[in-house]
């Protein structure tokens, strides 16, 4: 085991973000807070030692995060909120940081080709 230079968020969606999804037409299953709560999208970050630096990042890449989150349900960007701003994301999800990263395996982490979130 070794820690990690990076720290991690955590992003998950609050209620607005499920008013959103339950009424989009095409969606035939209602889904509860609870269900997509229950596996949310974890991002390393740069390492922070204060959760505000977190949140400042998270800010940053914020309207990244809010299509990424989108598309996991539905890549019709047409049934998309049309004004996605930073207070908006802040209304839809909760951001948990945590500073500490630890990799238990003695593997090398293997990346994507696909740049998910370009800076």
């Amino acid at each position: 085991m070794y820690f990690v230079d990076r720290s991690i968020a955590v992003i998950k969606p609050k209620q607005p973000f499920l008013d959103w999804l339950n009424g989009v037409p095409e969606n035939d299953i209602k889904l509860s807070l609870a269900d997509i709560r229950n596996d949310c999208t974890v991002l390393m970050i740069p390492e922070v030692n204060e959760q505000e630096d977190g949140i400042s990042y998270i800010d940053d890449i914020a309207d990244k995060l809010f299509e990424m989150e989108l598309a996991s349900w539905y890549e019709d960007e047409s049934v998309w909120p049309q004004k996605r701003t930073l207070k908006l994301f802040w209304e839809w999800f909760d951001v948990e940081i945590h500073s500490m990263l630890v990799d238990t395996l003695d593997s090398e982490i293997q990346n994507s080709p696909q740049d998910v979130i370009a800076q």
